[in-house]
């Protein structure tokens, strides 16, 4: 998996290239079973922990037995009545110590993932874009308020 070098940057100013596009979903595009096995499979495969052990993870966090063999059917391209249960994905990608998963599921849709520190620093940018726009409301307001004591 690539090295991620983390820039500093200013959190208020958008990155052009880092602006998620909504995508337009042709028919079909979103037939995604074997692309998601697959980088379900990657993400498995990458994990220092064994199979045995990420489904021992996920059963503890969801309450009941996740199997290797369930971890297993899921991840195998061969099986492909077998589907991943969209409810256990939080459990596999805190096991797996990733948000790989969800990031790439956003990603379809022309959405991104923010985690931590990059959402709070989202959120506040979000908070400085509505305070402009409410002071501009402020001046207008009393540009025109001002208008009428004349």
């Amino acid at each position: 998996m690539p090295e991620i070098v983390m820039k500093a940057r200013d959190p208020l100013t958008v990155d052009l290239f880092d602006v998620p596009v909504e995508r337009v979903a042709k028919p079909g595009a979103l037939d995604i079973g074997m692309q998601f096995r697959h980088l379900l499979s990657e993400q498995v495969k990458a994990s220092p922990l064994s199979r045995h052990q990420i489904a021992a993870r996920m059963s503890e966090l969801v309450g009941h037995e996740i199997t290797k063999h369930q971890l297993d059917s899921w991840t195998a391209e061969s099986r492909e009545g077998w589907r991943f249960p969209l409810e256990y994905l939080p459990a596999l990608e805190v096991a797996l110590d990733t948000h790989e998963l969800l990031a790439w599921l956003a990603d379809l849709r022309g959405a991104r993932l923010s985690v931590g520190r990059e959402a709070l620093e989202a959120k506040l940018g979000k908070i400085e874009s509505m305070k402009d726009e409410l002071r501009k409301q402020e001046m207008v307001l009393k540009k025109l308020l001002g208008g009428m004591h004349e």
